[in-house]
Order: C-alpha cells, then structure tokens, then sequence
C-alpha cells in the first residue's frame, strides 16, 4: 500500500513564502513523474508543477518565476518552494506521484494567502 503525505500549508500574508513537502511510504518501487496541483472554492483542480525522473520540470504560468518543484528520491519525497505569494494562491494544494505504473494522491494541504 502507497501513501502520500503532505505538510507544510499554512496562512501566509501576501508577498510571503511557504514551502510544501509530500513523502510517499509503503510499497515503493520505482516513482516517476512527481508533481503538485492545486484546487480553489469553486474551481477545478488544476497542475501547478511536474518533475520528472530525469529532472524536467514544467509550470503553470500563472506561477512561474515565484514556485520550484524540486526531489529527493533518497527520500521518495517531492518539494514546492512557494514565494511572493497572492491571494489568488489560496487553494488546497494536492501532491501526485507516478509510483510502480499506478497513480497516487496526497491527502491535500490547505495554503492560504491573506492579510
């Protein structure tokens, strides 16, 4: 059995940083593509960043320049480094990984960007 955890959410005021982190545990064999997405009131979800196993990565322009996506695969875990925060960042923010061919989700983690 595959999970996925994540931490690192929280209120953050505008212009601030966070930084998010999802570890997967259980039965890992090879993991692939990692990558965050995140999901707003009333919106669907949506792709924030991807890696790859080979180090690609690939954004969302609404974030780019301000978010990283960067991994460990000593520690089977995926990072996003968040900066200049907006409010329009507020969502709940989903880890995903490609683990073993099957797809995983993390429980999600709520950021919220607010003076």
């Amino acid at each position: 059995q595959v999970r996925l955890v994540e931490s690192g959410g929280g209120l953050v005021q505008p212009g601030g940083s966070l930084r998010l982190s999802c570890a997967a545990s259980g039965s890992i064999g090879s993991i692939g593509t990692m990558g965050w997405y995140r999901q707003a009131p009333g919106k669907q979800r949506e792709l924030v960043a991807v890696i790859t196993r080979g180090d690609s990565t690939n954004y969302a322009d609404s974030v780019k320049g301000r978010f990283t996506i960067s991994r460990d695969n000593a520690k089977n875990t995926v990072y996003l480094e968040m900066n200049s925060l907006k409010p329009d960042d507020t969502a709940v923010y989903y880890c995903n990984m490609w683990i073993s061919r099957g797809n995983y989700w993390g429980q999600g983690t709520q950021v919220t960007v607010s003076s």
